[in-house]
């Protein structure tokens, strides 16, 4: 039976580093030019009223993303801060650094921020065109909705394998490896060494990459429960039905990661773990260290041991 874990934590990659969540801080931890890990960390504050929504299923999903949104901005910026003030430092030409939007949209890709920003995009374009392009051809509603998903898929693929070519998303994918390497090594139990954790796989059920994939997929599902006639009744469904289909994402996001030790039903995992393979990169040594040092400094925080701090570099 495998070892059960009662908490599960998250996190998500940024700017030469990686951020985690726990159940009272998230802490940043960034690799500096000089080697040395500088931190950034934000003490969780939840009204009760928001603590109750997040036990409530399907609007827990909900909740969730608004929340991990806002406080994820706020150490992706800590990052794109750090990573802009060393450029300064480095480089005299700044023609050759990344402008701060394209650092933003990059690790948007990877993380909650990504389904927030970019929904809207991927719910309303590909809705047109499957309505321009295949209506003539396909007038089942059903069917219209399964080239809709179709086109989704496309896009969002797409669209992360052309980011992926530049070198900083890559350092980006990277980082992010060596995130869900953590997890993968604090849910199996092993201590967590650089050499432990690198032995671990990329790719993790819980992931929201996984999520944004599952988006898709439920939406096609839910979407066929509704009759429209027109394309404005198809968009207005669409923008209408987001929240639900952001709350059964999140439940399916759940049920598959608790299936994922079942033989048979592990594979409804699966197309999540298929996108990762474009949003996770093999992390090096070092950046590896730095995801250590961010969970390990989350979870001293956690636990109020604020005496002996973890320093690595």
């Amino acid at each position: 039976m495998p070892k059960q874990i009662p908490l599960a934590y998250g996190g998500q990659a940024v700017i030469e580093g990686v951020m985690f969540g726990g159940r009272k801080y998230s802490v940043t931890a960034v690799r500096r030019k000089d080697n040395s890990i500088e931190y950034y960390h934000e003490e969780k504050t939840e009204s009760p009223w928001v603590k109750t929504l997040k036990r409530i299923p399907f609007i827990r999903g909900i909740v969730g993303l608004i929340f991990a949104s806002a406080n994820g901005a706020k150490h992706l910026n800590f990052s794109t801060e750090k990573y802009e003030v060393e450029s300064g430092e480095q480089e005299s030409d700044p023609t050759q650094k990344p402008s701060k939007l394209t650092m933003i949209l990059g690790v948007a890709a990877v993380g909650v921020l990504s389904f927030l920003f970019g929904k809207l995009m991927f719910t309303v374009v590909p809705a047109i065109l499957a309505s321009v392009l295949f209506q003539h051809l396909v007038s089942n509603n059903i069917l219209q909705n399964l080239i809709e998903g179709a086109i989704k898929i496309v896009f969002l693929f797409g669209y992360i394998y052309a980011i992926a070519k530049t070198p900083m998303i890559k350092r980006l994918f990277q980082y992010h490896g060596a995130e869900h390497k953590v997890i993968n090594a604090y849910e199996a139990g092993v201590e967590l060494t650089v050499q432990n954790v690198q032995r671990f796989s990329t790719l993790h059920y819980r992931c929201g990459s996984s999520f944004l994939v599952f988006s898709v997929l439920v939406g096609v599902i839910v979407y066929s429960f509704f009759h429209y006639d027109t394309l404005w009744q198809r968009i207005y469904q669409r923008i209408f039905l987001l929240p639900v289909v952001i709350g059964v994402s999140y439940e399916t996001l759940q049920a598959t990661n608790k299936l994922r030790n079942i033989p048979v039903l592990r594979i409804l995992g699966y197309p999540g773990l298929w996108l990762q393979k474009l949003t996770t990169r093999e992390p090096d040594d070092m950046q590896v260290e730095v995801a250590i040092a961010s969970f390990m400094r989350m979870r001293q925080l956690d636990e109020g041991n604020t005496d002996c701090m973890v320093s690595i570099g």
